[in-house]
């Protein structure tokens, strides 16, 4: 497991990835806005990795996503696959609304079939901080033996309302997360947080030791259109990723 930081900015196609990537950021995650995780089209995620490339930028990761509720066993599996050979690095499912037995159960199984055929992609379950997310799933209780369970590469806690002008540190402290990097990087995991996360509260957030902060409306240029539906800017991405501690 990789102690280093990073910062993941959402983007919704190639012309986004590349202002993402000019501005330094380490990963560019594949979405669509319009949820918690927002789940894209394979060709899109394609399009990012090609445009990435023939850009000088193979060194930029792609992330995505494939949903934040679970469908059926063999359609989550048939989606990670999917996303994982559209050109995907990262790989983040969501597990709302399952409690940990049942998310374990179904997460050991995205992660086996997306290894049998791509053994260097990295898997990353998410689960939600919100108050009525959390009657299932207590997040930082229980995504420790999640991550153990399942064999992912770490865990992404994230907020599933992303309409009620709440972010993560609305449902919990610094303190918490803090908390929960240490039990995650005792594991040998990694720790992702999310949540319209502000530039303000990255250098603080930082400093809990999380490994990759995920972040889409702070990375946006607010014209006609505001937050999350911003155009990324590769110049506010820049000032993102200084502040990042210098190791």
């Amino acid at each position: 497991m990789s102690r280093h930081q990073r910062l993941l900015i959402s983007v919704r196609g190639p012309v986004e990835a590349i202002a993402a990537a000019k501005g330094d950021a380490h990963i560019a995650d594949v979405e669509y806005p319009a949820s918690a995780l927002g789940t894209p089209y394979p060709l899109n995620i394609a399009a990012v990795r090609k445009r990435l490339n023939t850009n000088g930028f193979r060194g930029t990761l792609v992330s995505t996503n494939i949903g934040e509720v679970p469908n059926e066993r063999a359609n989550a599996c048939q989606a990670a696959l999917g996303v994982a050979t559209a050109g995907a690095d990262l790989i983040k499912f969501g597990l709302a609304e399952l409690p940990l037995e049942a998310a374990a159960y179904l997460g050991k199984q995205i992660v086996r079939t997306v290894r049998e055929w791509h053994l260097k992609k990295n898997l990353y379950p998410a689960v939600f901080v919100d108050d009525d997310m959390q009657r299932f799933f207590k997040v930082f209780r229980d995504s420790v033996p999640l991550a153990q369970q399942i064999n992912a590469d770490g865990v992404l806690i994230d907020t599933f309302n992303k309409s009620i002008g709440k972010g993560l540190l609305d449902y919990c402290t610094l303190s918490d997360i803090k908390a929960w990097v240490q039990r995650m990087h005792k594991i040998k995991k990694e720790a992702w947080i999310a949540g319209s996360i502000t530039k303000d509260e990255l250098p603080d957030l930082w400093a809990t030791g999380v490994n990759v902060i995920c972040v889409r409306g702070a990375a946006c240029k607010q014209v006609k259109i505001s937050g999350r539906f911003g155009t990324v800017d590769r110049q506010i991405v820049a000032e993102l990723v200084q502040t990042i501690p210098k190791r």
